[in-house]
């Protein structure tokens, strides 16, 4: 088996985390009287950072002091309130312990905010993660390959030794930016359609296909 360490994108791939953002996110546009954005318009937005999310759910248009007041109350508001719905997807949870089992060391890296990823992690997955790196200042939010890279650091591993999993196009662009190995998931918020156009090469649809895969190589 190659590799030592699997790193996971937390949203979208571990975690559905989609209502609690959605919630988050319209939360934010009522405070100023901004119309709502539904489920898939958040879907689509996500992946980039809050940044990303909240200057594409606002109106086209909105001033850019506007758009700053809204992502400054949706920061605080997201992690004060994204562990409501948020819930693993189907036999995450159990991959990851048959990882452990079988030495494999296990870490997650995202776009979400720092203050809200290891919190999470941890109600979630605990005692499975050595690391939960989120977009912080200092450490470029993905596809940049800080986080990839301050995640195997921390792991004292190379990165040959190292997966990543994702299921977007950021991860995969993420994972050729640092150049590493990368699989992509098809239960996230990204089809696999739109997977393949951004260049996957390996295309996973549950978690028990996915650890016979890591396994198997």
């Amino acid at each position: 088996m190659p590799y030592d360490a699997i790193l996971f994108d937390m949203d979208g791939t571990v975690l559905n985390t989609l209502d609690d953002l959605h919630d988050a996110v319209n939360t934010a546009l009522r405070q100023f009287d901004l119309p709502e954005r539904s489920a898939d318009q958040v879907r689509a937005a996500l992946g980039n950072g809050s940044r990303y999310l909240i200057e594409h759910s606002v109106p086209g248009g909105t001033p850019s002091a506007l758009t700053e007041q809204v992502l400054a109350f949706y920061g605080p508001w997201y992690t004060a309130h994204s562990r409501i719905r948020t819930h693993p997807y189907p036999g995450i949870t159990e991959l990851m312990r048959r990882l452990r089992s079988a030495g494999l060391r296990l870490a997650i890296i995202s776009n979400k905010p720092d203050s809200a990823v290891p919190a999470l992690a941890e109600e979630h997955f605990p005692g499975l993660l050595e690391l939960a790196v989120g977009e912080r200042e200092g450490v470029r939010r993905k596809p940049a390959p800080d986080m990839i890279f301050q995640a195997v650091n921390g792991l004292g591993l190379p990165l040959r030794r190292c997966l990543y999993v994702g299921d977007s196009e950021v991860d995969i662009a993420t994972a050729r930016a640092a150049g590493i190995d990368c699989v992509s998931v098809t239960w996230g918020f990204r089809t696999s359609e739109q997977l393949r156009e951004a260049g996957a090469e390996v295309l996973i649809s549950t978690a028990e296909e996915l650890g016979d895969w890591i396994l198997r190589h």
